[in-house]
């Protein structure tokens, strides 16, 4: 069986949790029923010195999640969508957008949140998955660590080829490539 990923697994450097995500299971429970889907695609956000990270501009009421320790949910609003993000660092800062699933299990209930006759487009994008999977800001903080939380990431095996490059939608990044996807898996975002 599968384990709930640990505190040691989101208490390294954010860009490597950011690649060890993808391939991984994400769980959410929704009133009795779970939704499942395997993580396809991830970005890593650093602290203060990443211009394109929430924590860029210091601690604040809204991203204080982030400034905590590793392993909790922060949930934040991105033009009306909520946006899904594991905290992740060794020392310091950092967070994981979690970009896209693809769906394994609950997939009705899924397309009842997000209506779309296309199953790849239901969770091939922030907004959309958070949509699908009923995520809002009362999430925010709770320990991803947990198998009781509503939120969390199962360990999985499989094989799959990593692609990079640049993060989406942002206006300022840093010179190296932290979105992070599985190459030819036709729920990642376009």
């Amino acid at each position: 069986m599968n384990r709930v990923l640990d505190k040691k697994f989101y208490s390294r450097d954010t860009a490597e949790v950011a690649k060890g995500l993808l391939g991984k299971v994400l769980v959410r429970k929704l009133d009795d029923e779970y939704l499942e889907g395997i993580i396809v695609e991830t970005e890593a956000y650093y602290g203060v010195d990443d211009p394109a990270s929430r924590a860029y501009h210091g601690k604040k009421q809204y991203n204080r999640v982030m400034f905590e320790e590793p392993g909790h949910l922060f949930i934040y609003n991105v033009h009306r969508y909520w946006m899904l993000n594991f905290i992740a660092h060794d020392d310091g800062v950092g967070g994981i957008l979690i970009r896209a699933i693809e769906p394994t299990k609950g997939i009705e209930t899924m397309q009842r949140n997000r209506p779309k006759k296309k199953e790849t487009d239901l969770t091939s994008g922030p907004g959309k998955l958070t949509v699908a999977l009923r995520v809002t800001k009362n999430l925010n903080g709770l320990p991803i660590t947990d198998e009781s939380c509503t939120i969390h990431v199962k360990g999985n095996e499989m094989e799959f080829e990593i692609g990079t490059s640049h993060r989406i939608g942002v206006t300022k990044d840093l010179p190296k490539e932290l979105r992070f996807y599985i190459k030819k898996n036709r729920f990642v975002s376009k």
